[in-house]
């Protein structure tokens, strides 16, 4: 159960991965998850910090998708400004429309990572999908009132990852 729950790597926001790092293994493709890994759940657009990490990413080789379980209409006006490929009612875990993410940036799943804040969904679903599963932090405490329920349970996972990784 371990390796479906646990991410490869857990850090505090996406401003904390180490992307060179990750072109160095071979990760050519990003996956990011909207809701509350990039904006609070009710902010509808990026901000220009984010803007500008995209931008930079791109510059930088990286093939980018936005795969979110929310709505076409939340999905597409986020995106308006950033214009990089997404899918909306993503239905994560399900590894469909990850898949559908992989096949657009014409890669491997190996070459590819995913990076949200949800265990549940984002993390499960990337390592169901055989792809890098890295988990940040939610930007805000404000859930969405289903992720509300989920994230007690997810708290005591992230316990036990960061104990084993730890020892």
């Amino acid at each position: 159960m371990k390796r479906w729950l646990y991410p490869q790597q857990y850090v505090t926001s996406i401003y904390d991965v180490d992307y060179e790092q990750l072109k160095q293994q071979g990760i050519k493709g990003l996956i990011f998850d909207i809701d509350n890994t990039l904006v609070p759940y009710h902010v509808k657009e990026p901000t220009q910090e984010i803007v500008d990490l995209i931008i930079n990413l791109k510059d930088k080789g990286f093939r980018i998708t936005l795969v979110s379980n929310n709505t076409r209409i939340r999905v597409l006006r986020f995106n308006q400004q950033l214009k990089l490929n997404a899918i909306y009612n993503a239905y994560k875990p399900r590894r469909l429309n990850l898949h559908q993410a992989i096949e657009r940036m014409k890669l491997k799943a190996s070459q590819v990572a995913i990076i949200g804040d949800q265990i549940f969904t984002d993390i499960l679903g990337g390592n169901r999908a055989g792809i890098h599963t890295i988990l940040v932090q939610p930007v805000s405490e404000k859930d969405e009132p289903i992720t509300k329920i989920k994230r007690g349970v997810e708290k005591k996972i992230i316990e036990q990852y960061v104990k084993s990784i730890s020892q």
